[in-house]
């Protein structure tokens, strides 16, 4: 009986095995959080954490919680509101930092945008906050942010612009929405992006044609990926190439959520659109994208892991040459905003909402 409930609970969580029950790490709660969005690791190990509201908490890996003054104003409002918050490249010589958030415009419209600062941890406080990216154009409605923050090994910045659930401007490369963006560190278009010689906003454009993308991450060849939300039906997992166009409204493998019909991706039989790696349909919600290096888990050295919300789960991808497979699906019983490898190599996660958790991974045994 005990084997044939175990076959079960293996088929119900996908591709997990028989003896990956129970799971190889120990769940340890750190902090509670309220409506956790991001975090990043400082140098000396303790995290930067963001909450939803407007609050940067600096947390201690044994949970002591300090907020850091200097936080910017944002649009707290359905999905918008404080996200992300990422090092500089050379964050140990200058102390930048890098934090996107949703500001409110005319009109009741809104958008994603990026600030550069100074963060002093002597006060806490991140001084000399600037805007250096804005998502264009702003419009109503407070869905499909993204705005996630990630740069290269050659110092540039990409940002994730989600197309606001208005379906078109991901098509169109006079907007940024629905598009990854590449820019130098100063927010300004990077040399040599596909579209810079049609000047304005199409020269910051890296990749085009995306919905959602809550994460983006580089693997340990430094190809940028991203897994983003389709609609009802067909997340994605995207390896992003420079000038393509990844579909969407055009073809996705879910349907609006009004119920209109999208074609999937294998009725473009011409090649227009990339395709992606992994969809899922059940959805599993991504909210976060990390590939792990690290020593704690050496097995999965090269993995990637997403996160998710309406499954409740960590999903561990492995990548094999331009292809990728789920290969395993952990359900933490809540919903799960973001990840990151930790100091030691220890995974840390963040839960959604306003009584989310810090929680650290650890190997058991």
């Amino acid at each position: 009986m005990k084997r044939f409930i175990l076959f079960t609970l293996a088929m119900l969580f996908g591709t997990a095995t028989l003896a990956q029950v129970p799971y190889p790490f120990i769940s340890t709660p750190v902090a509670d959080l309220n409506e956790p969005w991001a975090m990043e690791f400082l140098p000396d190990g303790r995290l930067l954490v963001t909450e939803k509201g407007g609050t940067i908490q600096l947390v201690t890996q044994d949970g002591q919680k300090t907020a850091v003054a200097g936080a910017p104003e944002v649009d707290y409002f359905f999905q918008g509101g404080l996200g992300d918050i990422v090092l500089h490249p050379d964050f140990e010589n200058n102390n930048t930092v890098y934090i996107s958030y949703v500001e409110a415009g005319a009109n009741e419209t809104r958008g994603a945008v990026v600030a550069r600062g100074t963060l002093d941890l002597s006060k806490p406080a991140v001084e000399n906050l600037e805007v250096i990216w804005r998502a264009f154009p702003k419009v109503d409605g407070g869905l499909h942010f993204s705005h996630r923050i990630a740069f290269d090994d050659e110092g540039y910045m990409y940002v994730s612009a989600g197309e606001r659930n208005k379906y078109d401007p991901a098509q169109d490369l006079n907007a940024t929405l629905g598009k990854i963006a590449r820019l130098n560190d100063d927010g300004t278009p990077a040399a040599g992006n596909p579209f810079a010689s049609q000047g304005g906003v199409a020269a910051e454009v890296w990749s085009y044609g995306h919905r959602n993308p809550l994460g983006i991450a580089f693997d340990t060849q430094g190809r940028l990926w991203n897994v983003e939300m389709a609609p009802r039906g067909g997340d994605e997992l995207n390896l992003v190439i420079a000038g393509e166009n990844y579909g969407y409204p055009m073809v996705s493998n879910g349907n609006h959520y009004t119920g209109e019909i999208i074609p999937d991706h294998d009725t473009d039989t011409e090649g227009l659109y990339e395709k992606p790696k992994v969809w899922w349909n059940p959805v599993i919600s991504p909210s976060s994208l990390m590939f792990y290096t690290g020593d704690a888990f050496p097995e999965w050295r090269g993995n990637a892991f997403i996160t998710g919300l309406s499954s409740m789960s960590i999903v561990r991808i492995v990548v094999n040459g331009d292809n990728a497979v789920e290969a395993q699906r952990f359900v933490m019983g809540r919903r799960i905003r973001g990840i990151e490898q930790g100091p030691n190599g220890n995974l840390w996660i963040i839960e959604d909402g306003p009584e989310g958790r810090l929680v650290k991974l650890s190997p058991r045994g």
